[in-house]
């Protein structure tokens, strides 16, 4: 089976990131296939570079660069929803004048074709958030 998931809520407001990566985690173990995930509205917050929770709190951006890492999985952020939000990779960053490149390692920024294509491939499109 072949998953596109998309992610709406900030990992600060809600568990929904948590449960797509828990979600995601078990799909591979069973031998699934994730084509893509899908970061939207306020769940461009998971690819925040700077983003420092507490030592005691879970720490989903890292867990989710990792898990694009091992498992070659395509993490991306939609651009429009990042832009209204400030958070810039750094090409954009650049072209506005601004200093930093705010996007954790294993995520691109992207636009909604990108969904539409992974949602066209996929078997089941799962939103969460």
């Amino acid at each position: 089976m072949k998953y596109a998931i998309q992610i709406n809520s900030s990992p600060y407001s809600s568990n929904a990131g948590y449960s797509a990566y828990q979600f995601i985690k078990a799909a591979i173990t069973m031998k699934h296939e994730v084509l893509r995930v899908f970061f939207y509205q306020d769940g461009i917050y998971h690819a925040l570079h700077h983003a420092s929770p507490l030592e005691d709190e879970l720490q989903l951006t890292s867990l989710w660069s990792q898990l694009a890492s091992e498992h070659n999985i395509d993490l991306v952020v939609c651009i429009s929803a990042a832009q209204r939000r400030g958070l810039l990779h750094a090409d954009e960053a650049k072209r506005q004048g601004k200093q930093d490149n705010d996007l954790a390692a294993g995520f691109k920024i992207s636009g909604l074709g990108q969904l539409v294509e992974a949602t066209l491939k996929a078997d089941r499109f799962i939103i969460f958030g």
